[in-house]
């Protein structure tokens, strides 16, 4: 595999700046989330000298390295004295320095894409240069979170047209770490969100890998969902890999599942994420620039898409899914990946479980052919991986399916997911597995019926309430599903969670809304959809 930096190194320190602004460096103990913030007391000489202010973005330097901050000014000198620097923990962790380590700070410049983020604020179409001089200072941290805002809203309320999704897509893409694998077919499969226990990729990996096609996934952690693939995985196995270690299991085992994070893929796509998940804002356009552009940093050629549809999914009818397949498909095109698209039932949660233990105990179930394995788990896992399958020029179109089935009937799927789990660092999911949260509490049937729907939105929001996916064994496991019938007082769900407090946050939301709609088997919704 070979690694290709995008951007070039951060410049060194100027001679004797270190020793000119004499500033201690001090890690500031917080979590400021894909920012880079910056501390210095109100009662700093430099500060008052330099004439910084607060929310400004400042240049700090140290070790030869260099972050970009947004400026926070303290008047308590326990969190940073007058004679320091302080950093959040993500921007510390970039200079790679202890505490105490000699710093300078200065005014940065600003972003040279300015003007052009003015002229989409103001509504007008943007090229191809314009596009990788944002996502350049996008992905230096060149942006505060207002100018960020600014582009997403307006990229948003401006909907991007094709032309302008490509340029943002091969401009993210750009950036950061490329991964060449020097082999095709590389193929992935990615789900764009919104439905609750969909760990298909935990299963296609393994049955695709065992047939020996190359299959590097790299996944995300949640962050409004009460699980991603990354934190289900981890439920198994380390996920957070360096490239060089990621980059041996995949030769030796031909799949992987860790956390993308590690690997510096689209770095500008983590920080616009950072912004467009507090305003729910996922707009067609940077949904596909998002997803592609890691994709093709990632080094992938093959791309199976699974776009669900449901009443409470993120696309609501088919002709929303049928246009956003035709934008992934021009945007694929114009970027050499080959992507099947497919449209699947999204009326409800995927599997039996809701959280990242649940989750696990539902992909390990169909592994091991349990009996008790969710079905529909199984099939769509199979069919996705059947349409993987069909890149392999030596698989006829039709016949992935039967070949994924044999690979999971047979065991071999199994003992590469168990494979896998060893070169991550973990061990296979048995008797010893970590255990649901010690409380619980059922939601139970109000009427006789059937199940006619079940909100997405709304079991995932339990599931979060109840800890889930910070606790890995909070959720909400599963007891019914569509179409199946129910009588009144017979359980629904059962809620796991760790903390008496989070048990009742979770209960309080279901008593206002459990999720379910129970009524007459002629009300439940049917959705026309590949499979």
């Amino acid at each position: 595999m070979k690694t290709t930096p995008a951007l070039p190194p951060p410049g060194p320190a100027a001679s004797g700046a270190e020793e000119a602004f004499p500033l201690s460096l001090r890690r500031v103990a917080i979590d400021t989330y894909r920012e880079n913030v910056a501390y210095l007391n109100r009662d700093c000489e430099i500060y008052r000298a330099e004439g910084f202010q607060a929310l400004a973005k400042v240049e700090v330097r140290a070790n030869g390295r260099r972050v970009l901050a947004t400026l926070n000014v303290v008047d308590d000198p326990r969190i940073v004295r007058c004679n320091e620097i302080g950093l959040s923990i993500d921007a510390f962790a970039q200079l790679g320095v202890d505490n105490g380590h000699p710093a300078m700070v200065a005014q940065a410049e600003p972003p040279s894409s300015i003007p052009a983020l003015h002229r989409k604020i103001a509504g007008e179409r943007l090229g191809r240069d314009d596009f990788r001089a944002i996502v350049r200072d996008i992905a230096e941290h060149r942006y505060s979170k207002i100018e960020l805002t600014a582009f997403v809203v307006a990229s948003n309320q401006g909907e991007l047209d094709r032309e302008e999704v490509y340029f943002l897509t091969e401009a993210m893409a750009a950036v950061g770490q490329r991964l060449d694998w020097r082999e095709r077919p590389v193929v992935d499969k990615h789900c764009i969100g919104g439905i609750p226990g969909n760990r298909t990729s935990m299963l296609v990996v393994p049955i695709v890998a065992a047939h020996g096609m190359l299959c590097p996934k790299t996944s995300s952690r949640a962050i409004t969902s009460p699980a991603g693939t990354a934190d289900t995985m981890e439920v198994l196995a380390r996920v957070e890999l360096p490239v060089d270690a990621l980059a041996d299991i995949v030769r030796e085992h031909r799949g992987c599942l860790a956390w993308g994070g590690t690997a510096h893929l689209s770095p500008a796509d983590d920080v616009l994420i950072s912004v467009e998940r507090p305003l729910s804002i996922d707009s067609p356009g940077q949904m596909v620039a998002s997803i592609l552009s890691k994709k093709v940093a990632a080094g992938s050629t093959h791309l199976v898409l699974d776009i669900p549809v449901g009443p409470t999914a993120k696309v609501r009818s088919m002709p929303e899914a049928q246009k956003l397949r035709k934008l992934f498909e021009f945007v694929a095109a114009r970027m050499n990946l080959v992507i099947d698209v497919v449209i699947t039932d999204g009326r409800q949660p995927v599997g039996s479980g809701i959280g990242p233990v649940l989750e696990a105990r539902d992909v390990m179930r169909v592994l091991e052919n349990d009996p008790r394995a969710p079905n529909d788990l199984r099939q769509k896992a199979l069919r996705l991986a059947g349409r993987m399958l069909e890149f392999d020029p030596d698989v006829r179109g039709g016949d992935g399916f039967a070949i994924a089935r044999d690979i999971l009937d047979s065991g071999r799927a199994l003992a590469k997911m168990d494979a896998i789990i060893r070169a991550q660092g973990g061990r296979p999911f048995d008797h010893n597995a970590p255990a649901l949260a010690r409380l619980s509490f059922e939601v139970a049937a109000d009427a006789d019926g059937v199940v006619t729907g079940i909100d997405n939105l709304q079991l995932a929001r339990v599931a979060r309430l109840a800890g889930a996916p910070k606790v890995q064994g909070a959720g909400v496991d599963l007891l019914k599903k569509l179409g199946e019938p129910v009588a009144c007082g017979e359980l629904l769900y059962r809620v796991h969670a760790d903390y008496p407090a989070d048990l009742e946050f979770a209960r309080q939301a279901s008593l206002r809304a459990s999720g379910f709609s129970i009524g007459d088997a002629a009300g439940l919704s049917h959705l026309f959809v590949e499979f």
